[in-house]
This record gives C-alpha cells, sequence and structure tokens, in this order.
C-alpha cells in the first residue's frame, strides 16, 4: 500500500516565511499600539522634563539671558568668560579636591564595613539596616544643619578635640578644616556603596579563600589577590557612581556654606556657584554654559575611569590579555 493513501495529501497551513496576512499585520500592528501606550508616560516625561530643558539650556548657553528679558545671541562668549572668572575657577579647584578626598575615603569606608557585615553574627540584620539607614536621610536639609552644628565652635567635636589638646576653633568656621567637615558627612553616608559591596562580596568563591589558608595566605595577601580581584567590577560600579555623584554635591555644601561657600570660599562648589549665577545674579545664560561645562568635565572624568579600568577590572571568562 502506498504513502499516498496512508496519509492524505494536506496543504500547509502555515503562510510562508517572510510574509503576514492582513489578521497577523493588524494584531502586530495593535501590539505596537499596546506597547507604545504604555510607553508613553514615560516618553513624555522624558521629552518634557530631561530632552526639552537640556535642549533648551543648551541654547541659553549660548545667549545673554536674566529669566525677564528675551536671550540675546552673544555664541561663546559665555564659556569665554569662565576661564577669566575667578569664582568659577575656584570652584572648580573646591570641587575636584573634594572628589579627590570624598570618593575614595567613602568607598574605603563602605568596603571595610561591608566586609565586617560580610561574616554571620548575632544581630546581623540590625547592623545593617543601622549602616545603612544613614544613606537615606544624609541629602537632607535636617541632617546638613545639625552636622553643622556638631563642627561649630565649642560645639560637640570641638570639646572632645580640646580634650586631645587640638584647638581648632570650629570646622564649619575654619577654611582649613570645613571642606573636610563635608567629606566626613559624605563618608557618613556609605550605605549604597556598602550594600553593594556586601552583594559583591556574597558572590567570592569561599573555595578560594580555603586554598589561599592552604598555601598559608594571611589576610592581607587575601584581600589583595583575592578580594579585590573578584569584587573589581562592583569597585568599578561604585567608583562611578560616588564620582558622579560626588561632582553634584548641594545641599549639604549650601547649608553649611552659603551661597557663597563660606567659610573664605572653602565650600564653593561648582553647582553652588552655578546656583547663584542662575538665581541669584539671574544670569541663566551664564548658569547653562557652567551645567554644559559640568556635564563634559564629567564625562571625561568618565571615560577616563573606563579607559583606566581595562587594567584592574576583571569579569568572569576574562583571560587576563588586557589589550
Amino acid at each position: 500500500m502506498s504513502r499516498a493513501t496512508i496519509a492524505p495529501d494536506r496543504r500547509a497551513e502555515v503562510a510562508p516565511a517572510g510574509r503576514t496576512g492582513p489578521r497577523e499585520r493588524a494584531r502586530l500592528s495593535g501590539d505596537g499600539l499596546a506597547g507604545y501606550l504604555f510607553l508613553s508616560p514615560w516618553i513624555i516625561g522624558i521629552v518634557l522634563l530631561t530632552l526639552g530643558p537640556m535642549v533648551t539650556s543648551l541654547y541659553l548657553s549660548f545667549t545673554d539671558y536674566d529669566l525677564f528679558n528675551a536671550p540675546t545671541w552673544i555664541g561663546l562668549e559665555n564659556y569665554q568668560r569662565m576661564f577669566t572668572d575667578a569664582r568659577w575657577l575656584r570652584s572648580v579647584q573646591v570641587t575636584a579636591i573634594y572628589v579627590a578626598l570624598a570618593v575614595p575615603i567613602k568607598l574605603a569606608a563602605a568596603l571595610a564595613v561591608a566586609m565586617l557585615l560580610n561574616s554571620k553574627r548575632a544581630g546581623q540584620g540590625f547592623y545593617r539596616a543601622a549602616f545603612y539607614g544613614p544613606s537615606l536621610i544624609g541629602g537632607s536639609v535636617g541632617v546638613a544643619i545639625v552636622w553643622k552644628m556638631m563642627f561649630s565652635d565649642d560645639s560637640v567635636v570641638d570639646q572632645v578635640l580640646l580634650k586631645f589638646g587640638i584647638d581648632t576653633g570650629g570646622w564649619a568656621g575654619n577654611p582649613d578644616f570645613s571642606l573636610m567637615m563635608l567629606v566626613l558627612l559624605a563618608t557618613w553616608q556609605l550605605g549604597a556603596p556598602m550594600v553593594i559591596f556586601l552583594a559583591g562580596l556574597k558572590q567570592v568563591p569561599r573555595e578560594l579563600y580555603e586554598a589561599a589558608e592552604v598555601d598559608g595566605a594571611g589576610r592581607a595577601r587575601r584581600f589583595w589577590s583575592i578580594t579585590l580581584p573578584m569584587i573589581s567590577p562592583v569597585l568599578f560600579f561604585n567608583l562611578l557612581l560616588e564620582t558622579i555623584n560626588a561632582f553634584q554635591v548641594f545641599t549639604s555644601a549650601y547649608v553649611v556654606g552659603g551661597p557663597n561657600g563660606q567659610p573664605a570660599g572653602s565650600t564653593l562648589f561648582y553647582t553652588i556657584y552655578l546656583f547663584d549665577r542662575g538665581f541669584g545674579d539671574y544670569r541663566m545664560g551664564y548658569a547653562s554654559a557652567m551645567a554644559w561645562m559640568l556635564l563634559l568635565g564629567v564625562g571625561l572624568v568618565t571615560v577616563f575611569l573606563f579607559r583606566t579600568a581595562r587594567g584592574w577590572v576583571f569579569y568572569s571568562g576574562d583571560s587576563g590579555d588586557k589589550r
């Protein structure tokens, strides 16, 4: 008996590849419309609240605009004026020093706390919450006011230091210590990078430490040869985020030093001077140019970090050849 008599010939019901019928096209069109409908709040938000203001500020950076009169086109004059503006140069210097101090100190403290919390101990959940808590309230105005009062003359910190024979006259009013006071405030807010470090430490195989202990490696050797290389992607992630955030510090510095970066301009951060120019002197065109210069500076630092990361960040599956 032939095969044709057993299974009758039936035509394929599936449309040829690459061709769809009217119903299929209508269904795909409806799915696309539904997708755009669900995305519409995000699209509207990014256009009106992000892309729109960015394009507007870019245009205003080439104009003389005082918020009350129509902007006047002046070309690159705002950008040229910055390099002859002593206060702008001072704000760049203060911000650069702050980033160079606050970021490594904060990351080192966050990693140290994460390593302490990585081991199992009683009350571990409480300790994690306690160390993470300041990062939730650290950017508030109230905390900045309390911090300033703690470091003022004859305050708690000043009285403790006097017992050790150290007389600073209050950190908040001393140009030599006021910036360090803000660095310590940033370090106190180590909760977010600590949690990320803790997650990275949990992924390090325990077998590596056991093998190193068998070979006689001490704690320092295990830290430099195992812990740091294994969490290098997490370290790079935290370094990148904290560097970008440090360039944008505003609330705490404004509460401590005011719009003029007191005392003696020691807390005149870039964002504070930008705010003062835009809403204090009503020179919104100049402030817009400053904002774009900040974006350019942060972008260059980010590119530098990515370029240097090739030599010290190791991902799973890397052969070790960093070309």
